[in-house]
């Protein structure tokens, strides 16, 4: 008899406990991990090679399961959207991503999203995402300056960050975000600063907008452009995006790139030029006659802080060219390929430069 009450006891208490570990799991957040490739899951030849590995090559399960604290921060989900190194991102890429966040993000049982990336452009899939996704709900992009395999790989704890940043509530609302290094940056200001060291990305000016610490984001500000569910942009039935191209300034260039991109097909150059957006005597009337076969020229620069400023360095008016604001060339692209799926006109799309 004894034996028959202590069997019950103890399967009620761990049914209990299990009762108990339920309620524990839908407490914590839902968060979806979408994995494109990158070195977060790259392999190098041995531990100590940081340079010189293979990108792309560590599948998203294999991520999660080598970060088994995931488990206690969130109910994890993983899926592959792509495997690749981010140099070749395509525009095609981020049309399939965008709406695959939006799908998810439109779901109850999905609180937030994470994505590992390859971090060569991963600032740039941050901004277009920050442009297209329709939802308040987290977004954080993360990556790795170091393979999975590597002596103190910054993966892991870069991807638990992550996590623990898109299933808090003080991260909805913020935009689309990236989380590495401790550090939390808006995807709209940050910017990869270093080829190889893990601190490498930084929001120079503008500053970063919070740390993780302790288990718990700490944010110190946020920014005012509008981003995410309040963008006009609209991808759910964008099948392409317009051909936008950068132009590079630098002592003794010509136009042969420029007029090369014109005959190519670009509905839009971006001159990212030298100082504020100057404009080179042997290319300015290349520039000119492109405006005028309809391609849309927007001044950038290449310094990559400061503000470009509108009829600084050459008559916008006159010119009908377009100031990129703060936003360096490459993400002065994205902000151009999206503006001219819904319009051609310049003053508009100068005041999409200066609302986003």
């Amino acid at each position: 008899m004894l034996r028959h009450q202590t069997a019950r006891y103890l399967f009620a208490v761990m049914a209990t406990m299990l009762v108990f570990a339920g309620a524990q799991a839908q407490k914590l957040p839902n968060v979806m991990i979408l994995a494109t490739g990158g070195t977060i899951a790259g392999t190098g030849a041995s531990s100590t090679t940081t340079v010189g590995y293979t990108a792309a090559t560590v599948g998203v399960q294999q991520l999660i399961q080598a970060v088994p604290e995931l488990a206690k921060v969130a109910n994890v989900k993983g899926e592959q959207v792509f495997q690749i190194a981010s140099e070749s991102m395509t525009n095609e890429h981020w049309l399939t991503l965008g709406k695959r966040v939006n799908a998810l993000l439109a779901q109850a049982d999905v609180d937030g999203i994470v994505i590992t990336h390859g971090t060569d452009t991963m600032e740039e899939t941050a901004y277009f995402l920050d442009l297209v996704v329709k939802s308040r709900k987290p977004v954080v992009l993360v990556g790795a300056m170091r393979p999975s395999t590597a002596l103190s790989a910054d993966g892991p704890i870069n991807l638990y960050n992550a996590v623990l940043l898109a299933g808090s509530p003080e991260a909805v609302g913020k935009g689309v975000l990236l989380s590495l290094n401790d550090q939390i940056h808006a995807a709209r200001d940050v910017t990869k600063t270093n080829t190889s060291t893990p601190d490498s990305f930084k929001t120079p000016e503008l500053g970063l907008m919070g740390y993780i610490q302790g288990g718990k984001p700490f944010f110190y500000r946020a920014s005012t452009r509008k981003h995410t569910a309040d963008t006009e942009f609209d991808i759910a039935n964008v099948n392409a995006l317009p051909q936008v191209d950068i132009v590079y300034g630098y002592a003794n260039m010509n136009a042969v790139a420029l007029d090369a991109f014109v005959a190519a097909g670009a509905k839009g150059i971006i001159h990212a030029g030298v100082g504020d957006g100057s404009l080179a005597a042997r290319v300015k009337p290349a520039l000119i006659a492109a405006r005028k076969k309809g391609t849309i020229i927007v001044r950038a620069s290449r310094v990559g802080q400061g503000i470009l400023a509108r009829n600084g360095e050459a008559n916008d008016d006159e010119l009908d060219f377009v100031a990129a604001d703060t936003l360096n060339p490459q993400k002065a692209r994205i902000l151009l390929m999206l503006a001219l799926t819904k319009t051609s006109k310049t003053a508009e799309i100068q005041r999409m430069f200066y609302t986003y």
